[in-house]
């Protein structure tokens, strides 16, 4: 395990290097050395995970790795468009979709995680995400948003899932005990940075005026600090 630490703690430290490379060239422009530094951070966290399923095997473990490797698909192809703008709407809902199938892959690994699942916490957490869900589809005003073709169901039905998630894992470990699923409480810190860093982005995608520098660092720094915590949460299993 103390090798598995040092070599978590080397892929966290290069995260953080190639992070703060990539917002340096990010904030100027997107382009390929942005995308290629966004990608190397992006492979540190599934490292993370996978080094700490090598230490501590298990179906939650591998299933964490599921949902980060979609993560790094999502974000390269997110990234695409801003290079490849004839392909703008395709390459956007790839990157919805993979982080959908990501949020699955999370929610097997909540399942199969938890000390004693309850069924109940399946219909608790669905009641957050359907309002999470609605107050995106009719807030569009009052959050200063304006989408466009069909991204108003489509980020509506994300960020229930989203939300959904996020909140299946607090209540997954409350019902089951906390002090006895540690890794979940880890994972609902994870999936909170997750759903500021989608707010954040929201505002980049559909806001006006709301792409400045401090916009797409924020969304970014909070992004890794979701996907780096989420990764690390196999460590309290």
């Amino acid at each position: 395990m103390d090798l598995s630490l040092i070599l978590i703690t080397c892929t966290i430290l290069l995260g953080l290097l190639s992070l703060t490379a990539f917002l340096f060239l990010r904030v100027k422009k997107t382009d390929v050395k942005s995308l290629m530094l966004k990608s190397v951070t992006s492979v540190m966290f599934i490292l993370t995970g996978v080094f700490l399923t090598i230490a501590k095997p298990s179906l939650y473990s591998a299933l964490i790795v599921g949902g980060l490797v979609c993560g790094i698909l999502g974000d390269i192809w997110l990234d695409m468009k801003f290079m490849y703008r004839q392909d703008e709407d395709f390459l956007t809902k790839a990157g919805f979709s993979s982080f959908s199938f990501g949020h699955f892959f999370y929610i097997a690994a909540i399942i199969a995680g938890v000390t004693d699942f309850k069924a109940v916490s399946i219909p608790m957490s669905l009641v957050v995400g359907v309002i999470a869900g609605l107050v995106i589809y009719f807030g569009e005003k009052i959050m200063k948003l304006k989408y466009h073709g069909n991204y108003k169901i489509i980020s509506a039905l994300y960020g229930a899932l989203l939300f959904f998630v996020t909140a299946m894992s607090f209540n997954c470990a409350f019902l089951a005990g906390v002090k006895d699923n540690l890794h979940l409480i880890a994972f609902f810190v994870g999936g909170v940075f997750f759903i500021i860093s989608d707010i954040i982005l929201s505002g980049t995608y559909f806001g006006e005026g709301k792409n400045r520098p401090v916009d797409i660092i924020t969304n970014h720094v909070t992004y890794y600090i979701a996907q780096f915590v989420i990764a690390s949460s196999i460590l309290f299993m």
